[in-house]
């Protein structure tokens, strides 16, 4: 088992308990956490709020460079907006058509890639300081987007789409990997060319292609077996995050507000953190993978969803993870 180190902070102490935690990023020591109308850079390192920039529209998703000097945000007006952490200085470098939805960088390409209920997958070129943009349509809104390499995966309904960005027109792989089940999030392998799903129904997919071979691996399995009665779990995998530092772990959260670090290799259960009194909205590590920040939220997705608790974010220092053993 791990040895692992916890602590959190209580958000209903900095916003009023009607906010919603949305979404979050971490990188190094810091962490970027939207609160509806609100962007926050904490340093949880040193125990400081950054920079707080409030935003008269719902900011949906967010993302730092790699350098962590700049934070990017996607709102309900479809403004994609840079914020520079240094200065604290705020612009917008474009926009969707609709809500912008998604948001991630490449930092291989410098691309910056988004996507909105437009049904547009764009990527910015963000080193000129008037962005420019290309612009790949789709059939379907996309639901989930995740950035490894040179490549980006969404989930579209129950598909999940890679798209190269060397060849943007079209994608290089697509796929139901839940069986036709709705995917609720996707997240890319960052160190193999492949991704892993979470279904609304509860199920986790890996794929992973293997190019020396063309032999891809795959395969399902449900975060919660079937019970004594035979009866599956149906709760959504609300997000997935690969560890930068084991590469054979992934960890998992869902409306149940459960996450589990799996092995997945063996698909067996590592880690299981005490459950959280809300719905796990999101799941991000840091760049040296030696810190996870967990979100704890009311998500509005699950009608028998209860809000019990103001929304909070946990981060958890995760020193070791043992592949000998396992809490399943």
């Amino acid at each position: 088992m791990a040895r692992n180190r916890s602590w959190s902070f209580q958000l209903e102490t900095l916003f009023p308990e009607s906010n919603l935690l949305l979404t979050l990023t971490t990188f190094s020591f810091r962490l970027g956490i939207l609160v509806f109308q609100c962007l926050r850079l904490y340093d949880f390192d040193a125990s400081v709020l950054r920079l707080e920039s409030p935003s008269e529209l719902a900011l949906l998703d967010c993302c730092f460079t790699d350098e962590d000097t700049v934070a990017f945000a996607a709102d309900s007006g479809g403004f994609i907006t840079r914020y520079d952490l240094h200065s604290g200085v705020v612009d917008q470098i474009g926009n969707h058509d609709d809500m912008a939805t998604c948001i991630g960088y490449s930092n291989e390409t410098c691309l910056l890639i988004t996507s909105g209920f437009d049904n547009k997958l764009l990527s910015w070129d963000v080193r000129t300081k008037k962005a420019s943009s290309l612009s790949r349509s789709l059939d379907e809104e996309i639901e989930s987007m995740s950035i490894s390499g040179f490549k980006v995966t969404v989930g579209i309904g129950a598909s999940a789409h890679v798209f190269d960005f060397r060849n943007f027109d079209k994608p290089t792989l697509s796929m139901e990997p839940c069986s036709g089940t709705q995917l609720r999030c996707v997240s890319s392998i960052p160190y193999a060319e492949g991704f892993a799903a979470g279904s609304m129904d509860g199920r986790v997919a890996l794929h992973v292609s293997n190019s020396s071979n063309l032999n891809d691996t795959g395969y399902a399995f449900r975060y919660h077996p079937k019970s004594k009665d035979g009866r599956y779990h149906l709760t959504s995998i609300n997000d997935i995050a690969f560890s930068p530092l084991v590469s054979r772990a992934f960890v998992t959260g869902n409306d149940e507000g459960y996450v589990s670090i799996w092995d997945a290799r063996s698909t067996k259960r590592l880690i299981e953190f005490p459950r959280y009194s809300n719905s796990v909205a999101s799941l991000s590590y840091n760049h040296s993978g030696q810190l996870l920040a967990v979100a704890s939220s009311y998500t509005y997705r699950e009608a028998k969803e209860k809000r019990l608790e103001p929304p909070q974010v946990f981060i958890h220092k995760v020193d070791d993870i043992n592949f000998g053993s396992s809490s399943a």
